[in-house]
């Protein structure tokens, strides 16, 4: 690490330091996100760790430049991570998908057997209130 900070040093800011934070930064994260599998990506829990690993590298990155941080290269930097890791997540952090069966079930039975009984519970008043006058 102490040879790869000489050599990034010496290279300045502007696209030496976007080549830095793809190189060292997001090349570690690809690894473990890769290592930690795309079903968890949309996990805060499993994903936090890496995600702040991440980001302090790309900060200390910019200061081994002389950059500051944040900066529009690391904000564009981490636009494109999230496009390609959290694209599908949700606000909350959990990935949207139905719920199972046994509960969605009676919320699509219950209103159909309602509509039936009552549509027959009008038909047979109907019927009857005729011989009635």
């Amino acid at each position: 690490m102490n040879l790869v900070s000489q050599c990034v040093s010496a290279l300045g800011c502007g696209s030496h330091y976007e080549f830095g934070i793809e190189d060292l930064c997001l090349a570690k994260f690809r690894l473990d996100m890769h290592e930690l599998g795309e079903r968890h990506w949309c996990s805060w829990e499993d994903t936090v760790e890496l995600y702040g690993r991440l980001t302090n590298c790309t900060n200390l990155v910019a200061f081994k430049l002389g950059c500051f941080w944040p900066n529009k290269l690391v904000d564009d930097f981490f636009i494109r991570v999230h496009k390609h890791y959290f694209q599908d997540c949700s606000l909350s952090g959990r990935l949207l998908k139905d719920p199972p069966n046994r509960i969605l079930g009676p919320f699509i039975v219950v209103p159909i057997l309602v509509t039936l009984l009552m549509t027959g519970l009008v038909v047979w008043r109907s019927k009857r209130s005729e011989g009635i006058v």
